[in-house]
């Protein structure tokens, strides 16, 4: 199944992506994609409603603002250089642990919101990531039982600015969690329909330009270990999204760094996962 969220932000409602390509509303049945959903076994009602045919479920505006496809999550986990090639342009040795680092939820946002440049900003970067979303508690899970904790995936872009996560005081989430930071989306694709996640290509266009071509088998921590590393340290519920790192070719490891400017398109895709498209605005405009 892939589950989508619709209308204003922050007053979305729940939907179906069906695969003829229509968009149904779940309203009628569903209150929203959340923990209190996913802990209680609302993906399986999910898939019966949606298997009985939809019943009472309206066709959604096609036009109608997609938003991210999960309601904000109690924790957005995000794992850094667990990719060899952003490692290395990055600079420093490869981890021998995942490096974890939280993004605030605040900076979530739907598949096609603008990306605003926070005040004061002046390095704007970009990461395509492929996102896991949890189903059910996670607490010291065994690392081959992990992927059983998984509701579904997305594509994620975990927008960041350099100067702000560098430059003051050596605090990632600084440079990590403005508003529009963490568009997530389009729709959330349901573990079955991913056999493998170590199997997927991911990319990142800026202005029609490639600038990430990778797959997730380049990682240096897969997605089954590291839902069962991040479980060590804290409890992951249903609804939490774990941001599993980015390959190489983010702007700051080019010579010379190309930045995101206002006016600029970024495009962020995970093969069968659908794609992400923010415009950058600057703050206020």
């Amino acid at each position: 199944m892939k589950l989508i969220r619709f209308g204003e932000a922050g007053h979305e409602d729940p939907g179906v992506l069906l695969a003829d390509g229509r968009r149904l509303d779940a309203s009628g049945e569903f209150h929203d994609y959340d923990e209190g959903f996913f802990a209680s076994g609302g993906l399986e009602a999910l898939k019966e409603w949606v298997d009985g045919g939809c019943p009472g479920g309206l066709e959604v505006d096609p036009m109608a603002r997609l938003g991210p496809p999960v309601d904000r999550p109690s924790k957005l986990v995000c794992v850094g250089k667990n990719y060899r090639a952003h490692a290395l342009e990055m600079g420093g040795e490869l981890p021998t642990e995942p490096t974890l680092f939280m993004k605030a939820t605040s900076a979530w946002s739907g598949p096609n919101d603008d990306v605003v440049i926070p005040r004061g900003a002046r390095k704007l970067d970009y990461e395509v990531e492929l996102a896991v979303v949890i189903g059910r508690t996670a607490s010291y899970v065994d690392e081959r039982e992990s992927l059983d904790c998984v509701a579904g995936f997305a594509t994620f872009c975990d927008f960041s600015e350099r100067a702000f996560q560098q430059e003051m005081g050596g605090q990632w989430m600084k440079g990590k969690s403005a508003d529009t930071f963490a568009p997530m989306g389009p729709w959330l694709t349901t573990a079955d329909e991913v056999p493998d996640p170590q199997k997927l290509r991911l990319s990142c266009k800026v202005n029609g330009e490639l600038r990430q071509n990778s797959w997730t088998g380049d990682m240096l921590f897969s997605v089954r270990y590291l839902i069962s590393y991040i479980s060590r340290f804290m409890t992951l519920v249903p609804g939490d999204v774990v941001a599993t790192g980015t390959p190489g070719g983010v702007a700051m490891g080019m010579t010379p760094p190309r930045f995101l400017q206002a006016g600029d398109c970024v495009e962020c895709g995970v093969e069968g996962l659908g794609s992400l498209k923010q415009r950058v605005v600057a703050s206020g405009g």
